[in-house]
């Protein structure tokens, strides 16, 4: 990750114009807590594509954290263009910083091609097999959501109702429009995929 290292606080505007997405670990070298968050980032950025990954060492550049006020290391920062959107503090394990490069990844893709992100929502059990159908369909296609188990959530459960007249799962809510089971083509439009 040497490559990915920021020097100044110039350098990182230089490297976020450059990116749709992007993440800035600003961490402390020797410090415990901020080695794991570096070797963590390491090993989630190996599979990130289509997002910058970059990290800066406060030891050594005393400008960015400054810049953002940041007061502690580690920290993550998480930007659209070079505008700062969100700031993760403390070490965490590669799958929480993986699961932020994925969806940062999928929107710098989706704004890439022009594509407006619709907010996916969809309401299930655990032993439902179209549930299952649908959501390995959402995966397939590479569209992400958010899964509900009605199960166990019985607000969610009466909102569902409440938007839908029904009680059937599966059912999903794409840009506030519900749909109620596992209906291709409905799905297709609003999302906007073709086959």
């Amino acid at each position: 990750m040497d490559n990915l290292e920021v020097k100044s606080f110039e350098e990182l505007q230089t490297k976020l114009a450059s990116e749709k997405r992007s993440f800035l670990l600003i961490y402390k070298k020797g410090s415990e807590q901020s080695d794991r968050a570096f070797d963590n980032l390491g090993k989630a950025s190996e599979e990130a594509n289509d997002i910058g990954i970059f990290t800066t060492d406060v030891s050594f550049v005393r400008d960015i954290h400054v810049e953002y006020s940041i007061s502690s290391a580690p920290t993550l920062l998480e930007f659209s263009g070079s505008e700062l959107k969100n700031s993760y503090k403390g070490a965490h394990d590669a799958s929480y910083y993986k699961g932020l490069f994925d969806n940062a990844a999928y929107v710098a893709k989706a704004e890439k091609e022009g594509r407006k992100i619709k907010q996916v929502t969809v309401y299930s059990t655990p032993t439902c097999s179209w549930c299952t159908t649908l959501k390995s369909y959402l995966n397939k296609k590479n569209i992400r959501y958010s899964d509900i188990d009605v199960s166990k959530n019985e607000s969610a459960a009466q909102e569902m109702v409440r938007r839908s007249g029904q009680q059937g799962v599966p059912q999903t809510l794409i840009g506030g429009e519900m749909i109620v089971g596992f209906d291709k083509t409905k799905i297709n439009r609003l999302l906007e995929i073709q086959e």
